[in-house]
């Protein structure tokens, strides 16, 4: 008999290990040593193996953890106050973004962490300025970390349509020397990878572009860039050197194996060919970019052209939430709407964005995104015994994957398991106190707003004329 560290029963299993789904059962989930060593025979694994614990789950199906492929998870101090608003970023979220301190964001960023971990991510990908206590806080948690120090050298400060951005190379050379630093720190201890994040071609120099991309290729890593986000980023590019944001791109030799593209919201069709030709994968956020722009990001089109596309959730200001079973369902609703046909992004293919595509575009396909011998065992239980999963059909189709997509909302997730270790037990996080982190954030609100007012009313955007007309 074998000793491993942990077998897992359940009725259902999707590896995602195929081109489909891969769906198992009449098998047990063999992991020892933070791996995944084997299906094994139901039947068979009790006189085949030794655990020192066994994971039933005997009315659960058993799927990989779910990838969050782009957040910016310390914006979530500032959930639900940018939405329904034209000039977003500058109109919506600046006066806030604005007043926020620091600690401020820390205090959000734990808050979204746990959001989106008790939906079932174990791979989150954040963007931040700051990331040693993102990475602090997940290594505590136990989940993995696919993180990006983004930095800029266009200055902070509100831009009014039409106004080009001020560079501050100083600003931008600090951006990346403090990338580096984080990279030297964090990148592969434990579960954590560093990623390198100008925040788009918009908002830094050319020779800094090329610049970071040399010192990614250097380090193995990825280069993570809001590319082609909006009509604002075509703008300041086309006013600035003559093209649009993909061809500028591809002109510089940006576009390439090493690029994570995020968002490829104001590409046409052919300029997002041109992208999943280059080897480059993209992250599309559905639900951010749906509210904010009004947009489907071009994701069906990347994929025909051979493509990987992760999901992502973005930031609370925009999006609401950091759930992807979320952004399944908007990715399918999405597409369908905007082609008319109900035959496009299945459900079975947003789940394969959310774990296996997912994966390979973030750049850990081969540690993470299925259940397969020799990858990191990172794994979650959906419990199918609540109402939004009920009934279960196997036969003449089996409808668990339909209902996650289309029905689910987070809570259904009862267990999360990171590199062999169980981070959720029955919805509960196990190595920090949820509490802790929640009641941070609620005395915050207060200090924010005031700050943030003048310029809020000064601004005059849709929600301040929401306010004064009651709508809020």
């Amino acid at each position: 008999m074998k000793k491993v560290d942990m077998i897992v029963k359940a009725p259902h299993f999707y590896a995602m290990d195929d081109e489909g789904v891969g769906y198992k059962n009449g098998v047990a989930l063999i992991v020892d040593g933070g791996k995944i060593v084997e299906f094994c025979a139901a039947d068979r694994v009790d006189g085949e193996y030794k655990a020192d614990e066994v994971l039933s789950l005997s009315h659960h199906a058993v799927f990989p953890g779910f990838i969050d492929g782009h957040m910016h998870a310390q914006l979530n101090i500032l959930r639900g106050l940018a939405q329904d608003t034209n000039n977003w970023m500058m109109y919506g979220l600046q006066p806030f973004n604005n007043a926020i301190t620091v600690e401020d964001g820390r205090a959000g960023c734990y808050v979204a962490f746990i959001e989106a971990i008790k939906a079932g991510t174990t791979t989150l990908g954040d963007e931040d300025p700051e990331l040693d206590s993102v990475a602090t806080f997940l290594t505590k948690v136990g989940a993995r970390g696919n993180l990006t120090m983004v930095f800029r050298a266009a200055k902070h400060r509100v831009y009014h349509p039409g106004e080009l951005y001020e560079f501050d190379d100083a600003m931008g050379e600090a951006g990346l020397k403090e990338n580096i630093r984080i990279y030297d720190k964090w990148h592969d201890k434990g579960n954590i990878k560093i990623l390198f994040g100008p925040q788009g071609p918009d908002f830094i120099s050319p020779e800094m572009l090329l610049q970071t991309q040399k010192v990614v290729k250097e380090r193995g890593t990825k280069l993570h860039m809001h590319t082609q986000q909006g009509d604002r980023e075509t703008f300041q590019i086309v006013e600035r050197y003559g093209k649009r944001p993909v061809a500028f791109l591809k002109d510089l030799g940006l576009l390439d194996e090493n690029l994570i593209a995020i968002h490829l919201t104001d590409c046409d069709d052919d300029e997002a060919r041109v992208v999943a030709r280059s080897g480059a994968s993209m992250v599309v956020n559905p639900g951010s970019i749906g509210i904010i722009d009004g947009v489907v990001c071009p994701s069906v089109v990347f994929q025909e052209e051979g493509g990987f596309v992760a999901l992502g959730s973005d930031q609370a200001p925009g999006n609401n939430c950091h759930n992807i079973i979320n952004e399944m369902k908007n990715v399918c609703l999405f597409n369908k709407i905007k082609y008319a046909n109900p035959e496009v992004m299945p459900a079975w293919k947003a789940l394969r964005m959310a774990t296996i595509e997912g994966a390979k575009a973030v750049g850990i396909g081969d540690i993470a995104g299925s259940l397969e011998p020799g990858k990191q065992a990172d794994f979650i239980a959906v419990d199918l015994n609540v109402p939004s999963m009920l009934p279960v059909f196997t036969h003449p189709m089996r409808n668990i994957v339909p209902n996650l997509v289309y029905s689910a909302r987070g809570e259904e997730v009862t267990h999360s398991v990171v590199a062999g270790n169980v981070i959720m037990r029955d919805r509960k996080l196990v190595n920090i106190d949820e509490r802790e982190y929640l009641e941070a954030v609620k005395d915050r609100p207060e200090t924010i707003g005031k700050k943030a007012e003048a310029e809020f009313y000064a601004i005059d955007g849709t929600n301040a004329q929401f306010m004064r007309e009651g709508k809020l």
